[in-house]
């Protein structure tokens, strides 16, 4: 899951939304440095990832990335699930998704102080593209994927992830239908236990 589903995942509570928003950028003891909401933030998108990544049904989608991304596979895998969260908004909120996109930035801009320095730069480029409201489209996601590939430190291909999505949506619309719901109810189930 990539922004969209862990902020989406963490409820309405605000300090959940930060941690959880931040927590790839968050190492190790680095955590301690954040107040305790925000830590449990923290917690939460590393659960999330934890059962995203061992769950059969993401594992069998990465397995038809892997010839064209090999180790990226799970990487590219992440964003088609925000593009099938973004393009099916209306079946799990009751919020416009350009409104939820708009709220999010004012939250995040508000606590800019408290983000870590890579997402203070990267917030502007998000807001100004609109990232979250664009997963929706093909051109949103393009924009994602040029600008992943420029970072990746190996050659990885995701400049042509659209097309590959474009090949295979079917399968990876199915992949998203499947597993979503079953990662909506342990998300949930979890914050419940922070």
């Amino acid at each position: 899951m990539n922004f969209l589903a862990h902020l989406y995942l963490s409820g309405m509570d605000h300090s959940l939304m930060i941690g959880n928003f931040i927590a790839d950028s968050v190492k190790g003891k680095e955590i301690l440095e954040f107040d305790a909401k925000i830590q449990k933030g923290i917690q939460l998108h590393r659960h999330i990832d934890y059962f995203t990544d061992t769950h059969p049904v993401i594992s069998e989608g990465k397995k038809i990335l892997t010839p064209y991304f090999g180790k990226y596979n799970a990487v590219v895998m992440d964003i088609y699930m925000d593009h099938f969260l973004a393009k099916d908004w209306v079946n799990y909120s009751n919020i416009p998704l350009t409104s939820y996109a708009a709220s999010v930035y004012n939250l995040l801009e508000e606590h800019r102080a408290v983000l870590p320095e890579r997402i203070q730069q990267m917030l502007p480029y998000m807001i100004r593209q609109d990232w979250l409201s664009n997963y929706a489209n093909f051109y949103g996601i393009e924009q994602v994927f040029q600008g992943m590939s420029r970072r990746a430190s190996f050659e990885s291909h995701m400049e042509d992830a659209t097309e590959v999505l474009k090949k295979h949506y079917g399968e990876m619309q199915e992949s998203f239908d499947l597993f979503f719901p079953k990662l909506v109810l342990d998300s949930t189930n979890f914050r419940e236990l922070l």
